[in-house]
């Protein structure tokens, strides 16, 4: 039989982790990043199945939920050495964007503390682009941003499952 107060700490998780995943979603959003788009869609449809089946106890959901977890981790591992350039990955590259755009991190020029300067190209013809972008200032990089939110989407789908463990 299951514990009430564990059933609450886990709708609560649930909760963060749907809370989470749409803050981020909203800002990959904002930086047009396609990949990550993609995993955030899937990890909401999921969490809310992973829910349904814990309180309804339905295991298939909750082995579709375990399963998806192992990948979302795995994901959000990727991310963190993504923006941490480990293992020859360069956060220059347009490999969240599926190599569709040049779009990057909303982050990059709009984190906290940051002063975003567009500057004019110097080549005549080129009146629009607004490519050439300075930014300084900021608190914290945009790379950091990043990889915090990697790590708190790492945190509490882990938490989810111990205690998911706990119930059981």
């Amino acid at each position: 039989l299951s514990s009430p107060i564990i059933k609450k700490w886990m709708f609560c998780l649930c909760v963060f982790l749907q809370l989470a995943a749409l803050e981020r979603q909203i800002f990959d959003f904002l930086g047009f990043q396609w990949a990550p788009i993609l995993g955030n869609f899937l990890q909401i449809i999921v969490v809310i199945l992973g829910l349904f089946g814990t309180i309804q106890f339905r295991p298939r959901y909750i082995v579709v939920y375990t399963v998806w977890t192992a990948l979302w981790v795995t994901w959000n591992v990727f991310i963190i050495c993504f923006y941490l350039e480990v293992g020859g990955l360069s956060k220059e590259t347009d490999l969240m964007t599926f190599n569709i755009s040049m779009h990057r991190s909303w982050w990059r020029e709009h984190g906290p503390g940051c002063i975003r300067r567009v500057v004019r190209p110097s080549a005549p013809g080129i009146l629009d682009d607004y490519s050439y972008v300075s930014v300084t200032g900021c608190i914290i990089d945009f790379q950091y941003l990043e990889v915090i939110h990697s790590a708190i989407q790492i945190l509490l789908s882990v938490s989810f499952h111990f205690c998911l463990y706990l119930d059981s």
